[in-house]
C-alpha cells in the first residue's frame, strides 16, 4: 500500500489532523445540513432562502474538498463518511420536516455560528504546526462568517 509521507513532524501533523479532520467533518455535515433545509424551506420567502442555501452547499462542499486534499497531502487520510460526520460534527439537529423561512435562517445562522466558532479554534492550533493548513482554515472561516452575516440579517 502506498502512504504519503508528510512533511511535518509527528506532533504538527496529529494537531494539524485533528484540526483538518474536525472541518472536514463539520463542512459535509453543514452542506447536508443547508440542502436538508433546501428542500423544505416554505413560506414568504422561501425563494431567497432557497437560493441562500444553496450558496452554503456550495461553499461547504468546495471547502471540504480542500480540507480533505490538504489532509491526504499531509499524509492524513480524510474521513468523510455518514457515520463519522453523525459523531463528530459540532452541528445540531436540524428541524424535520417543512421548514419556514424564519425557523430555517434562524437555523443556518445556528449551524454556521457553531461551525465557525470550532473553526477559529482550528485556527489558533494550527499556527505554529502548519501555516499553510492554519491559512486554508482562515479562507474557509471568511466564507463561512460571510454568510453567517448575511443569514443573520435575513432575520434581523
Amino acid at each position: 500500500m502506498y502512504v504519503v509521507n508528510s512533511p511535518l513532524s509527528d506532533a504538527d501533523r496529529k494537531t494539524v489532523s485533528e484540526a483538518l479532520q474536525g472541518a472536514l467533518v463539520d463542512l459535509v455535515d453543514l452542506a447536508l445540513v443547508a440542502k436538508q433545509i433546501h428542500w423544505n424551506v416554505v413560506g414568504p420567502r422561501f425563494r431567497t432562502v432557497h437560493l441562500q442555501l444553496d450558496e452554503v452547499v456550495d461553499i461547504a462542499r468546495t471547502h471540504s474538498d480542500t480540507v480533505a486534499e490538504r489532509a491526504a497531502a499531509l499524509g492524513v487520510p480524510p474521513d468523510g463518511r455518514a457515520a463519522t460526520v453523525a459523531v463528530g460534527s459540532g452541528i445540531g439537529v436540524t428541524p424535520e420536516g417543512w421548514v419556514d423561512d424564519e425557523t430555517a435562517v434562524q437555523a443556518l445562522v445556528d449551524a454556521l455560528g457553531a461551525v465557525v466558532a470550532r473553526m477559529r479554534e482550528r485556527i489558533a492550533a494550527t499556527g505554529e504546526a502548519d501555516p499553510v493548513s492554519q491559512d486554508n482554515l482562515i479562507a474557509i472561516t471568511a466564507d463561512l462568517e460571510k454568510h453567517h452575516w448575511m443569514f443573520q440579517a435575513e432575520n434581523g
